[in-house]
């Protein structure tokens, strides 16, 4: 198949879903063009050695069309609007850089980003398939970035039938819970064109590994139990909650933030509030080098703000967890924590309970090594049977096929 490729977030970011996936198609032998802009996450400038200009092109097995947008990834709610827009604008104009291609996969969020695949649909029939990694409006309305009172109600109600309008012109919709296909069915999907893919993680770079000495010096181990949370340090990961939780088991267990985000000022600033040492920030990490820090640690902490619209979501994190077979703490609703009890592959609490979480942390520190490993051991297991790159791509080929031969027979 010809495959066109709409997504904000391309590698060299980190957001490595729609380049893994461009990859492995192009390796399978279909032909593949990428529409994106220039790097900029998660901080939101462009990345040093790049810079905005129009038909920006790179050849290879992966053919690459970079756009300019305004780079935002900050906690106003205007500017990260404003980079959305103009990314689906830019990408639009550049159309005829997928012209011919059999299928269109739109990597959401944000909802512009199917401007240009609509385009398509509109002038040539091209079928798209959307792939939703966040529901909308929720997440945004529950990020608290989002306006109160009657503007609130208004941002809420645009973004509703926008999104209402991208599951309209998709011919599949592909979403990373059963609880999401539930969601964007009830916001407007058809519930016929709706899949269930779980995301993977990077196989090259996540994937047990001894650990270190040098990753065991940066997560500063104390002969304590240690947990660490790796990635966005952003406004929905409940970062409160696993401070206070830590603040009270502070003779068990250490924690260690790795990564940043627009919440990490609060966050290093309630740890001081509660003077606990047990709470350490070593910032963001080389990619190459975060296996041995799973290795490094005892447990990975997953957090999220008790927000319904993230009981449908399943945090990255959890499958690099899995796939370093490491097991987690899950303080977090929904599918994730269903999915984490259900194959025994860490502990689970509800999200935004302290209280609870504090427990949790205390009784993993006092479960066995031996407990601990066997739990690693199916963690690994379960993802390379449920979640694996070579599992994802596998289902990804077959719904974009069936998208394209769906065109062919109309």
């Amino acid at each position: 198949m010809k495959i066109g490729l709409i997504s904000q977030w391309y590698p060299p970011e980190g957001v490595f879903i729609p380049g893994n996936l461009a990859d492995q198609l192009a390796e399978r032998g279909h032909e593949v063009r990428v529409l994106t802009t220039f790097p900029s996450y998660p901080h939101g400038r462009v990345y040093p050695g790049w810079k905005q200009r129009w038909r920006h092109r790179t050849a290879g097995p992966v053919a690459v069309q970079r756009v300019p947008a305004y780079p935002s990834h900050d906690t106003s709610a205007a500017r990260r609007a404003l980079s959305q827009l103009s990314f689906g604008a830019s990408s639009a104009t550049a159309v005829r850089w997928l012209a011919g291609v059999d299928v269109t996969y739109v990597y959401h969020p944000p909802p512009t980003s199917a401007a240009a695949a609509a385009l398509l649909r509109a002038v040539r029939r091209t079928p798209v398939v959307l792939h939703v990694q966040d529901l909308w409006p929720e997440s945004v309305v529950g990020s608290g970035m989002a306006p109160t009172g009657r503007a609130g109600r208004v941002v809420e109600r645009t973004l509703g039938m926008l999104m209402r309008w991208t599951y309209r012109i998709a011919d599949a919709v592909v979403v990373i819970s059963p609880t999401m296909a539930e969601r964007v069915v009830a916001g407007g999907a058809d519930p016929a064109r709706v899949r269930v893919v779980w995301n993977w993680t990077d196989d090259a770079l996540f994937r047990p590994v001894p650990a270190s000495d040098e990753a065991r010096a940066v997560l500063g181990h104390r002969g304590r139990c240690t947990v660490m949370f790796a990635g966005n340090l952003g406004l929905l990961q409940g970062l409160e909650t696993s401070i206070r939780a830590a603040a009270a088991v502070e003779d068990r267990i250490d924690l260690v933030f790795v990564g940043s985000g627009a919440g990490e000022d609060a966050a290093r600033r309630l740890a001081a509030e509660l003077c606990a040492d047990n709470v350490r920030f070593v910032g963001r990490r080389e990619p190459s080098k975060m296996a041995e820090l799973y290795a490094a640690a005892d447990w990975q902490l997953l957090s999220l703000r008790d927000v319904p619209a993230l009981r449908a979501a399943v945090p990255s994190k959890l499958q690099a967890a899995l796939a370093c077979g490491v097991p987690v703490i899950a303080a977090v609703g929904g599918d994730t924590a269903a999915l984490v009890r259900s194959t025994g592959t860490g502990l689970a609490c509800p999200p935004e309970d302290w209280r609870t979480l504090a427990a949790r942390f205390a009784e993993a520190a006092a479960l066995p090594p031996a407990s601990r490993r066997e739990m690693g051991r199916r963690a690994r297991q379960v993802y390379q049977e449920r979640m694996s790159l070579r599992v994802g791509v596998d289902q990804f080929e077959d719904i974009l096929t069936k998208a394209a031969a769906e065109k062919g027979r109309a």
